[in-house]
């Protein structure tokens, strides 16, 4: 700083004042070069406007410039898949951002399953995101940042979209203000198709996750997933079980309507983690219509869940060596 920047030196003292990277003074204007990474939109308002309303204290100043820098953050972005719908994907996905969070991970979800997004629901989240420019700013649920595009139309309300325009609003939801999340996890819709293909090329996924039932139908089209995913050089972190076994309320006799240990097997097979089962569960259909997902509260659900962030964590470091 010099002599003529020597006003600005009472900024020293700002507790933010770690944070600007150059100050200049000219003609009764500061000017402020300040460094915002890690924070999120709301969080770089407020720290503009601190740090504007020290300068302006300032009696040599009258006005004051601020430009914000950031370097861009390093995330970790993991595709949830299925090679068919109805399997509880989107379950999976809203309560293991739920238990990373609980692990004090910071979390982002994208409900890129465009068709039928159900993520608001699940969360408990319906509320409409702002923008601001021209990013969309994630709403906050169960500790999660997300976006969906369930935020964006009216309840039951078709979306009618081509490929290029479903992948162009996956680009958007990607592309928001995801401030200092860490990693994000992406619903994807089930399938092999145009949306998938789009993050793939476009974003470059640090993993995929795929979830099936036991049954073989299921098991046939999440080998396609996996195909896909390792055909496009995205490691597959691991394979999940859902819907395996259900035990009666009412006498405790456990059945497997769905088969049981297929999906293991076929992790076995493909050569791929198989990171846990779930079983079909009343409890946890009627908390996740509720907008209460299992992993936020505590129990056997709840630990389940646990359980499968830190296999999909376990798995992500090894991808990463």
């Amino acid at each position: 700083m010099t002599d003529k920047d020597a006003p600005l030196h009472l900024l020293n003292s700002h507790p933010d004042a770690g944070r600007i990277r150059s100050r200049r003074f000219r003609d009764g204007t500061a000017m402020l070069v300040v460094e915002a990474s890690g924070l999120d939109g709301e969080q770089r308002d407020a720290l503009e406007a601190r740090l504007r309303e020290a300068a302006l204290a300032i009696p040599e100043v009258s006005a004051v410039q601020v430009a914000m820098s950031a370097s861009k953050p390093q995330r970790t972005l993991i595709a949830i898949g299925s090679g068919k719908g109805g399997v509880g994907k989107s379950t999976v996905s809203a309560n293991l951002a739920v238990a990373l969070a609980k692990m004090g991970r910071k979390v982002g979800l994208i409900d890129a399953d465009i068709y039928g997004p159900s993520q608001p629901t699940l969360l408990g989240a319906k509320t409409r995101p702002e923008a601001r420019d021209k990013q969309l700013i994630p709403v906050e649920a169960q500790g999660v940042k997300l976006l969906s595009v369930g935020q964006l139309v009216g309840e039951g309300q078709a979306l009618a979209w081509r490929g290029p325009m479903a992948a162009g609003a996956l680009n958007q939801l990607v592309e928001g203000d995801w401030g200092n999340c860490e990693i994000l996890l992406i619903d994807l819709p089930p399938g092999t198709g145009d949306v998938q293909l789009s993050l793939v090329q476009k974003s470059r996924p640090d993993g995929a996750v795929i979830v099936s039932t036991p049954q073989d139908l299921s098991l046939i089209d999440a080998t396609r997933a996996v195909d896909l995913f390792g055909k496009t050089g995205v490691p597959v972190l691991g394979l999940i079980e859902n819907m395996a076994g259900y035990r009666c309320p009412h006498c405790g006799e456990e059945s497997d309507p769905f088969g049981t240990g297929g999906a293991e097997a076929s992790a076995r097979d493909l050569d791929i983690p198989f990171l846990g089962r779930l079983p079909l569960s009343a409890s946890l259909r009627e908390a996740s219509d509720a907008g209460q997902p299992p992993a936020a509260g505590s129990g056997p659900a709840a630990d389940t869940f646990a359980g499968l962030a830190r296999a999909l964590l376990a798995q992500l470091e090894k991808a990463k060596r």
